[in-house]
């Protein structure tokens, strides 16, 4: 095996769960891997005590009035840390000589100008912001393709098929690929906390037993999206811009175990599968060492502990979120980027007990019915109409 080449690493959305594998992954490898730049959003003493463990080259609090705290804390720990504030220095930090490597884990279309600046300028780019996708794929692949950045995808999902595909092997996504002999890419789904249940069932669901994924821990945005199955059909829109594959040759099925993070498919008749413990560290540590395998802190799979893998058809009547997303995906243009704003709208206030579950799925599509798509030939047109989304979605919420 080659030598790992040495890598310099922007963590950005550093004190959640993603943020946090990715540092594990990286203290494993002291020789070659570094956290130069941690970047958060308010949690400014998480923020600080990572500070002190991984002693980066920057330090960044998108939550302006934060920012005399992390100063000041950086200095009583007596680091040489910089500190910045706001979402300009997290865009100039993207771009800039001290990372090679970008983690874009900011959850929500937060994430989208820094994670589009890493890709003008020919990173490395760990992608584990869904809305960048969601938003704005084909500015995102054009951008990259452009500069010669290499896209991987740290969702379990994209980074399965993206370990499947033999295009992958050269190093990375940059461009809009062609893949010789595909027949379809079949994204698993582990069903959520409320797999099974009819639509009925859910009319009473709490914020609590929604972000209690049975499978993974995460935050409780993309928690209730996986409960909701709005996750994976953000991950369908994802996978048409990464893998450049149609609507009609991407499906979903439920995967309860969680074991087999999705499927490639050939036209010979030869289905690659990519399996392993749902642990988001295994993905980093592809994304951080491929082509080259290093280890992530992750156990092997034992197949005879797990006993047996089920695979069942998504129940489309009780989570519409689903078929929302391969609607807007049908619809093109700007309906993804409403879809996705209506639902972080529609999400939130779920969280804060002012609406219901089952008003989500609603909320959107009530949102995309009112608001027609149009073409999504800038960044600004799509930022419009993630605004227009987002206002009509609060004005329903009241």
């Amino acid at each position: 095996m080659s030598q790992l080449p040495a890598r310099n690493i922007a963590v950005f959305g550093a004190t959640g769960s993603i943020g946090a594998s990715a540092l594990d992954v990286i203290a494993r490898h002291p020789g070659n891997l570094r956290a130069t730049v941690l970047a958060a959003g308010s949690k400014v003493d998480a923020l600080l005590a990572l500070c002190r463990v991984h002693r980066p080259l920057h330090a960044v609090i998108a939550d302006a009035s934060q920012f005399a705290a992390l100063r000041d804390g950086l200095r009583e720990a007596g680091l040489d840390t910089q500190p910045h504030a706001g979402d300009e220095a997290l865009i100039e930090l993207a771009a800039g000589d001290d990372c090679d490597t970008v983690v874009a884990a900011i959850v929500g279309a937060a994430g989208l100008s820094s994670t589009l600046a890493a890709a003008k300028a020919g990173k490395r780019l760990l992608l584990a912001n869904k809305e960048s996708l969601v938003l704005a794929g084909e500015l995102l692949m054009q951008a990259a393709h452009a500069s010669g950045a290499v896209i991987v995808p740290i969702d379990s999902e994209h980074n399965a098929i993206f370990q499947c595909l033999p295009q992958a092997q050269s190093g990375g996504l940059s461009d809009a690929p062609t893949h010789a002999g595909l027949r379809r890419i079949v994204l698993t789904a582990s069903g959520g906390p409320f797999r099974g249940r009819v639509r009925a069932q859910l009319a009473d669901v709490t914020p609590e037993q929604a972000i209690a994924h049975p499978k993974w821990s995460m935050g409780p945005k993309i928690s209730v999206d996986s409960a909701t199955l709005m996750n994976k059909g953000l991950e369908v829109i994802e996978a048409h811009h990464l893998f450049g594959v149609s609507r009609e040759r991407i499906d979903v099925v439920v995967h309860p175990q969680s074991l087999v993070h999705s499927l490639v498919e050939f036209v010979d008749g030869s289905t690659l599968a990519q399996l392993g413990l749902p642990d988001m560290r295994t993905a980093l540590a592809v994304g951080f060492a491929w082509p080259q395998r290093i280890d992530s802190g992750v156990a092997g799979l034992d197949l005879l502990q797990h006993g047996r893998l089920d695979f069942e058809a998504p129940d489309l009547d009780a989570f519409p979120c689903l078929r929302l997303a391969f609607d807007a995906l049908k619809a093109g243009g700007t309906a993804p980027a409403m879809l996705n704003a209506a639902n972080e709208v529609a999400v939130s206030a779920f969280l804060q007990r002012r609406i219901a579950f089952l008003s989500i799925p609603a909320l959107v599509e009530a949102t995309l019915d009112a608001l027609p798509a149009s073409a999504a030939d800038s960044l600004d047109v799509l930022r419009e109409a993630d605004a227009a989304a987002r206002r009509h979605a609060m004005a329903a919420v009241g």
